[in-house]
């Protein structure tokens, strides 16, 4: 079945196309939400109520993203929301996950070679929350500042804001790692 076929079964709630289309997408989602929080029970709650959010709001999916990303951004929207519930940390980062996009030579986000990735998990988990989730989501997850924005419900330029001051934070947080004073 093509996944147009099932997406149209979906919403007229068909129950086997819907076990298929979650069948096919629980794992990938429950590694982006395992990515924000902490608990893997949390993680598998929130993937849940992103499937029931889902397959309540199908009729709102327009196809102009694949039903993948669609569906990420509601599970990133989640995990955020639960969080923010919560009053939770953001949870530890696996390596393959930590890497740095969008930079040019003027960006000057530079980091001493003997920096670890443990040492960068650490430095994000100290910078401030609002600092946390646009660090996450511009950096790990590869939102740009529109998404962000719609995600976090904040402004373009809060944004990029948040990121740039993050950002500095992170790199002020890495060089007193390095160093232990800050110099």
């Amino acid at each position: 079945m093509f996944q147009v076929d099932i997406i149209e079964k979906c919403k007229q709630n068909d129950r086997k196309a819907q076990m298929q289309l979650y069948n096919q997408y629980c794992n990938g989602m429950y590694i982006v939400a395992k990515r924000f929080l902490k608990d893997a029970h949390d993680a598998e709650d929130v993937v849940q109520e992103a499937f029931i959010k889902a397959f309540t709001k199908l009729h709102q999916y327009k196809a102009e993203v694949t039903f993948g990303a669609w569906l990420k951004r509601i599970v990133v929207n989640k995990s955020i929301d639960f969080l923010k519930s919560k009053k939770q940390q953001l949870v530890e980062l696996e390596e393959v996950h930590l890497k740095v996009v969008d930079t040019n030579a003027n960006d000057k986000w530079l980091v001493d070679d003997t920096v670890t990735v443990n040492d960068v998990k650490k430095a994000i988990h100290q910078l401030p929350e609002k600092y946390q989730y646009v660090v996450m989501l511009y950096l790990i997850e590869g939102y740009d500042h529109q998404e962000i924005s719609e995600i976090l419900k904040i402004s373009e330029v809060a944004s990029r804001t948040q990121l740039s001051r993050g950002k500095v934070k992170l790199q002020e947080l890495l060089k007193t790692e390095e160093n232990g004073t800050g110099y």
